[in-house]
């Protein structure tokens, strides 16, 4: 049987520790961003390595949410990703998570880079990534349309990437939304990130993609840098929402569900230009470990829930018991049984 979800995206290793105000400051990171390294980050990988708290732990925004997914769902073979690692230990530690998770993993291998790294610098619980894409950055389309991969995407009922796919492989992205429109399955997106809407090359991807997107997932900040970015005039997460949702949809696809997340608050959903808010579970300061992977822990357990045939409102709360279990856990890890049937 094949897949019901597929992921494709940037497979990192996140290599995560605690922190100092200092270290933020050194190196220009906000909390609860996510960057692409350039040079002057560097040294940060070592900084991290070096520090006794240090965590390896399988990350990459979109592999996050399909392993959630998996992990949600108790039944092998549920989930696909495809993405690109390298011809190492790294990768062979992503490739490890992924089978021990029950995911099929079809990725690619570039022997000519190092598998990807995220350095997650946690900050009184909240995180800041910093992405060195290296092997993530070659995925190739070709890849994709080989004929054992692309019978795993048009076999899908769901298909999801993290915007941050969008500075690697767009023209995956569109093989999949199209194979998608073909199917009638769902396209799935997430804004991922402020750069990803704020440089104007990845904003036009998302912005074509868009007509293609069942489902659009984001957080408050990305939704308002969008809207900032498109000279919107408005912080009105529920306002950008709807717009969001107004954008026509390709075919005779049903209408697009925004999804925004905001932490503690509500989840915003608009459908149609009509806006749900959906309560989050909330939990002490004190059984925070960190934010890393909460928003994808959403999106996983969201879209375990869609595969189930559930509605908006229990595909939500599902996403939302995903994400309240990863928050108490360092990096996006779980223990090995959710106690939450869909």
């Amino acid at each position: 049987m094949s897949p019901a979800i597929l992921g494709m995206g940037n497979p990192l290793l996140d290599i995560s520790a605690d922190v100092t105000q200092e270290t933020y400051d050194k190196y220009g990171l906000l909390p609860g961003n996510a960057i692409l390294a350039e040079e002057k980050h560097m040294p940060l990988y070592a900084e991290l390595a070096a520090k006794p708290d240090v965590k390896y732990i399988a990350g990459g925004a979109t592999q996050n949410s399909i392993r959630v997914a998996q992990w949600m769902l108790q039944e092998p073979n549920m989930t696909a990703y495809i993405g690109c690692i390298g011809s190492d230990k790294f990768g062979a530690a992503l490739t490890d998570a992924c089978k021990q998770d029950g995911v099929l993993a079809k990725y690619m291998v570039d022997a000519s880079a190092p598998t990807g790294t995220c350095a997650v610098t946690i900050l009184d619980k909240e995180r800041s990534l910093t992405t060195n894409l290296s092997a993530a950055n070659n995925y190739k389309v070709s890849h994709l349309q080989q004929a054992e991969n692309l019978a795993v995407l048009e076999g899908a009922k769901v298909v999801y990437s993290a915007g941050f796919f969008i500075t690697v492989s767009p023209e995956s992205m569109e093989v999949a939304s199209q194979a998608m429109l073909k199917s009638g399955g769902a396209y799935c997106m997430n804004l991922s990130a402020p750069f990803i809407v704020q440089v104007p090359p990845f904003r036009a991807v998302l912005e074509k993609l868009l007509p293609a997107c069942d489902y659009l997932f984001g957080n408050e900040t990305e939704a308002q840098a969008y809207a900032e970015a498109v000279g919107w005039d408005t912080t009105d997460v529920e306002f950008i929402a709807i717009r969001l949702s107004l954008v026509p949809m390709a075919g005779s696809k049903p209408n697009r569900k925004v999804v925004i997340t905001q932490g503690a608050e509500p989840t915003i959903v608009a459908i149609k230009g009509k806006v749900t808010k959906y309560p989050v579970n909330q939990l002490s300061k004190e059984q925070l470990v960190d934010t890393n992977g909460a928003g994808d822990a959403f999106v996983g357990g969201f879209l375990a829930a869609l595969i189930k045939g559930k509605d908006v409102a229990a595909s939500c709360k599902a996403g939302s018991y995903a994400a309240s279990i990863v928050i108490q856990h360092s990096g996006c890890t779980y223990p090995a049984k959710p106690d939450y049937t869909i």
